[in-house]
């Protein structure tokens, strides 16, 4: 992909106002867009002449060795737009050892190849670690306050947090409860203008007569 003169031109404008944020004017904006839409288109085409390029270079494959000319050249093409060989490259070049630029492809392919590999098997490692990560359970973890909130001043609650963080909170003092309305006592009786009488007053009991002195004596039939 090359660049002309006035798109260069629109490209380092647009880095310049990346770099140094202002208002660009509005032909900017537009030169900005066209440029975007032309990038795109080209990456495009590029990528639909790389799909014809490895078909070709599939059907030449398959019809080794009478096409060794032909798939050389496809595949030096290829190479040079991104392609990277597989298995079967890599058999169709050892079959054509003899041929100098068959051994030239063979070990720069065999060196793209390498590097897929271990590409390949570095991403699974940091996947595999990755997953066998310890994860620490959220009640273990230790949380720190934000400055502000609703007092202020909370301090880092935590369970199993260092006592250097307790020693430096300033004592809370407990919270008090609302204060209740003090319950007044029942009001007294009223005390009356005369004592009451007793029934023992009002009803007095009455003494039993005293017998008398010379009591009558009862004969007894004889």
């Amino acid at each position: 992909m090359a660049f002309g003169v006035e798109e260069l031109r629109v490209l380092r404008r647009a880095l310049a106002l990346a770099l140094h944020p202002a208002p660009a004017s509005a032909e900017d904006v537009k030169d900005c867009h066209r440029l975007a839409e032309s990038l795109d288109e080209t990456v495009r085409e590029g990528a639909r002449l790389r799909a014809f390029l490895v078909a070709d270079l599939a059907r030449y494959r398959a019809a080794l060795p009478g096409t060794a000319a032909g798939y050389l050249t496809l595949l030096e093409e290829a190479l040079g737009a991104g392609y990277r060989p597989g298995p079967d490259d890599l058999a169709g070049l050892r079959a054509l050892r003899g041929n100098p630029v068959a051994a030239a492809l063979l070990n720069r392919c065999q060196v793209l190849a390498e590097r897929d590999v271990r590409a390949r098997l570095a991403g699974a490692t940091a996947e595999r670690r990755v997953s066998a990560a310890p994860v620490v359970p959220a009640s273990r973890t230790r949380l720190l306050a934000l400055p502000g909130g609703l007092s202020g001043g909370f301090s880092a609650v935590t369970r199993g947090a260092p006592a250097e963080l307790d020693a430096k909170e300033p004592a809370k003092s407990p919270a008090k409860s609302p204060a209740r309305p003090t319950e007044r006592p029942a009001p007294a009786a009223p005390k009356p203008s005369r004592p009451v009488p007793t029934p023992g007053e009002v009803f007095p009991r009455r003494r039993p007569a005293p017998p008398p002195a010379n009591p009558p004596q009862q004969l007894a039939a004889g």
